[in-house]
């Protein structure tokens, strides 16, 4: 290590400051975003703290560590930097990452983090240049993950632009209707479609499609894996590792340890949240595993309808449907019961087979994508301590990851 390293505390390189109230009905309006320590819990119009700014949990999610590029309000639930101390900021944020923070909590009731206990703790600090040659490495690793994970969401538009476009607006029917060509679809898929709409219960649908039930394409499976079967080579997936409203998944744990039977899955299950459905929290399984028993094992009845299923499973009115009749005041939960009678118009199936030979590459280009995101998020939650902490230089660390 080089001797330019010093020893000192943390208060040394930064100094903490507790977040500030503010109440549920003010965290409306604005373009100021309210940073909690889950997240961006809403906006406001006023900004108490200058960007870019590093902020961590304070209860809750404690520890991780957030960077925000723009001004914000840091919420009462978290520990914001006040000041960097001349320090690189980004540095400062992947220092705090590298912290373990289990065993500093204070307080019986809900445990916190306190700013005073923190400041203490022994640190080595690199000169400025260090840092921020540190800090640019790993966040060209946190760009490449972004990317990934944006290209992610691109994706996912584009699939939820078609599903619409065919199943919900019935676009190809229209211009049919209005002898005009589908637009953006082949002579082939546009013959599948009718040329006219007809009267139902769910008011004008396509002719010969027919008026049906979520549970009419779709199923659960409730196959489930006892504790004995769990081992730390079989993935996890629980309610925390899914994202809101986005159909990849962005991170995972194993089932070693687990202390109870959890639901399975298989790679292309639909995974859905029943517990509180309004967190939308609904993707497609990059590869097979098991799940928590609050996450519904979602598959079509037959392959076919695979792009209908999901996309029905994904969109806000399922997700409004679903929130409607979910039940419990502090837990609620909706049943697969509930979800299976949601009503909707069912396509013939090879139309619906036409939209999977749209979707189903979209999907597994998402899932290399988010392979490649995990891949790189591992390898820099393991080089980060090593070179915060000095025991790794930057040409080893650059040899690794070429």
């Amino acid at each position: 290590m080089s001797p330019e390293w010093r020893g000192v505390t943390l208060g040394n390189i930064l100094t903490l400051q507790r977040g500030m109230d503010l109440p549920v009905q003010d965290r409306k309006g604005g373009t100021v975003p309210i940073v909690a320590s889950t997240g961006v819990v809403g906006y406001h119009d006023h900004a108490p703290v200058k960007g870019p700014g590093v902020v961590i949990g304070r209860s809750g999610s404690i520890g991780g560590g957030q960077y925000v590029d723009c001004d914000f309000w840091p919420l009462n639930t978290t520990l914001w930097v006040k000041d960097f101390q001349g320090n690189d900021r980004r540095f400062c944020y992947y220092l705090l990452r590298s912290i373990d923070f289990s065993g500093m909590n204070a307080g019986s009731g809900v445990p916190t983090l306190n700013r005073n206990h923190l400041h203490p703790m022994p640190m080595l600090r690199p000169p400025l240049a260090e840092q921020q040659a540190i800090s640019q490495f790993l966040g060209s690793l946190d760009d490449r993950i972004t990317l990934l994970r944006e290209t992610n969401a691109t994706l996912e538009a584009i699939a939820q632009a078609m599903f619409k476009s065919w199943f919900v607006d019935f676009d190809p029917v229209r211009a049919k209707q209005e002898g005009r060509a589908p637009e953006g679809m082949d002579e082939t898929t546009a013959a599948l479609f009718p040329d006219g709409f007809e009267e139902s219960e769910l008011g004008l649908v396509p002719m010969e499609w027919r008026v049906g039930v979520l549970g009419d394409i779709a199923q659960t499976t409730r196959q489930q894996m006892q504790v004995s079967d769990l081992h730390a080579d079989l993935h996890y997936v629980g309610l925390e590792h899914i994202p809101r409203k986005s159909l990849s998944l962005t991170a995972w744990g194993n089932a070693e340890g687990l202390e109870s039977a959890k639901a399975a899955f298989s790679e292309g299950d639909i995974l859905f949240g029943k517990l509180r459905p309004y967190f939308h929290k609904v993707v497609v399984a990059p590869f097979a595993g098991v799940c928590s028993t609050d996450i519904l094992v979602c598959q079509p009845r037959t392959t076919e309808y695979f792009g209908v299923a999901a996309m029905h499973l994904f969109s806000e009115t399922l997700i409004d449907y679903a929130n409607r009749l979910s039940n419990g005041a502090k837990m609620p939960r909706v049943s697969w019961k509930d979800l299976a009678a949601y009503p909707i118009c069912i396509p013939p199936a090879k139309i619906a087979a036409k939209l999977n030979e749209s979707i189903r590459p979209l999907i597994a280009r998402m899932t290399v994508n988010t392979h490649q995101a995990q891949t790189l998020a591992t390898l820099r939650d393991t080089l980060l301590p090593r070179l915060i902490s000095g025991q790794l230089r930057l040409p080893e660390a650059e040899t690794m990851l070429s």
